[in-house]
């Protein structure tokens, strides 16, 4: 009995990976394209190639993406488990992962050069509302399955 209870929280957990990355995925062509890229080519003209996208690249984006979704389910799901599943854990776990996962990102590449800082709020702020809506997307989701 435990072992059909055991598979079947990882298969809802698979499930929300998979749902909320289709929210991830969006959001991430939309900012890349219409925001980081244009920049990028601009502030980093000299750099062959820079921000290009070909099909080995879209690929790459894929699996970052997915592993991206996983993060921030699980790290949701974390603080749900000590926290309560509510809208203020998710905003919680959407702004935790946005530091690790988008913040130091960027901080690090205005740091080293490699884009304006004026430029970095943007995809700051952005990317934080990804996150937070990606929680948030768990946290209907976790609650709909538990």
């Amino acid at each position: 009995m435990s072992n059909v209870i055991e598979n079947q929280v990882i298969k809802n957990f698979i499930i929300i990976v998979l749902i909320t990355s289709i929210w991830i995925n969006i959001s991430e062509v939309f900012r890349y394209f219409l925001i980081v890229m244009p920049e990028m080519k601009s502030f980093l003209h000299m750099v062959p190639n820079v921000a290009d996208m070909n099909l080995g690249i879209f690929a790459l984006w894929g699996i970052w993406d997915t592993v991206l979704s996983t993060l921030v389910v699980f790290s949701f799901w974390l603080m749900a488990e000590k926290f309560g599943y509510s809208k203020k854990t998710a905003l919680w776990a959407g702004t935790f992962s946005w530091f690790w996962l988008f913040f130091m990102f960027w901080f690090a590449s205005a740091n080293m050069g490699l884009s304006s800082w004026s430029f970095v709020v943007i995809p700051m702020i952005l990317s934080w509302i990804e996150m937070s809506i990606a929680s948030y997307i768990a946290l209907i989701l976790f609650k709909r399955w538990r």
